[in-house]
């Protein structure tokens, strides 16, 4: 009976050095693939080869044209006939003109060609969301190809958390930030989302200085806007129309559309080989007075009036999340 006790003890470590290495994996799972686990870890060609990429497209349920341009050009206007059924946000039907004066005062260019000539493109959605808070994410959202942001989400004061690089930031105009140079790169290229007509008239009458129209706005947006014409981008309402239809499936004629954010993640899963988002999620609706950004005081309340159906959108990431399409950068609910 003695000896029987003996081996029992001398047999103990190894169920639980099974259950330590069990533990030790799991938790290495965990970390890595939310990429905290190796603040230095740099997105390279290898996640390119990854299976998360090659069967991305095969578990979509939407099909896009990968080499489909992002922004409208005005080449378009004039060596081909551009035609749209739908008016803003989806199409460009009824705003052609103001559309050409301001296509002809910007470059309307496509990327920067050390982005487009990229083999692999990594690229990161950073979303205003207070998920992003005290994550210490920054110098690795620094290392992707291409930085999207969102709107007048600060960078200076965050940069530890959000980072400091910024490819490009979609905004609208009640969403600009009257200086772009405080929170941007020299470089940024600031793409306008056009919801409707008028704001197209406000980004035309900044670029020609003319007289400012404040009416047909739920916000003022700024009379001066300091932001370079060279790095003016309208984007396509294509890809607002299909994150719309595709993506969310939103019925027609419900008053719902896309956000800023599911628009830009929707943006880069289509020009992007990698694409990981950080700052994305909304706190559950019985908390009212839980912040929703990781800057500022807006709370769930101010979301009472919204025209986006945030519940769908939080279904649709964790669709594209399951299906490998995308990977988050923090622990989410």
């Amino acid at each position: 009976m003695l000896q029987g006790k003996v081996w029992c003890l001398r047999l103990l470590p190894i169920p639980l050095l099974i259950i330590i290495l069990a533990a030790y994996n799991c938790s290495y799972g965990v970390l890595d693939r939310y990429r905290i686990l190796n603040l230095s870890w740099k997105p390279t060609k290898v996640v390119c080869n990854d299976w998360i990429t090659q069967q991305k497209w095969e578990s979509l349920n939407f099909k896009i044209n990968k080499t489909t341009k992002l922004f409208l050009k005005l080449e378009d206007f004039f060596w081909k006939e551009y035609v749209s059924q739908l008016p803003l946000p989806y199409g460009i039907k009824g705003s052609e003109q103001m559309l050409l004066k301001i296509l002809a005062a910007t470059e309307s260019s496509d990327m920067p060609a050390h982005i487009e000539n990229l083999e692999c493109r990594t690229c990161v959605v950073v979303g205003n969301g207070f998920a992003i808070k005290n994550t210490s994410l920054g110098s690795i959202i620094d290392k992707y190809d291409v930085v999207i942001r969102l709107n007048d989400a600060p960078v200076r004061g965050f940069e530890e958390d959000v980072g400091k690089k910024t490819t490009m930031r979609f905004f609208y105009p009640e969403s600009a930030s009257s200086n772009p140079g405080l929170h941007n790169d020299e470089d940024t290229l600031m793409v306008l989302v056009p919801f409707k007509p008028q704001d197209l008239r406000w980004l035309k009458e900044i670029l020609y200085d003319e007289k400012r129209v404040r009416k047909g706005f739920w916000k003022p947006p700024p009379l001066i806007w300091l932001g370079h014409s060279s790095k003016v981008r309208v984007l396509d309402p294509h890809f607002m129309h299909w994150t719309a239809k595709k993506l969310l499936q939103i019925p027609e004629q419900n008053g719902f559309h896309p956000t800023t954010g599911i628009l830009a993640v929707f943006v880069a899963l289509n020009y992007c080989d990698v694409v990981h988002i950080a700052g994305f999620g909304y706190p559950p609706k019985r908390n009212q007075l839980q912040p929703i950004h990781y800057y500022g005081s807006h709370t769930m309340n101010s979301m009472k009036n919204s025209p986006h159906d945030v519940s769908r959108e939080g279904r649709a990431l964790k669709r594209l999340e399951n299906s490998g399409a995308l990977a988050y950068l923090h622990p989410h609910l």
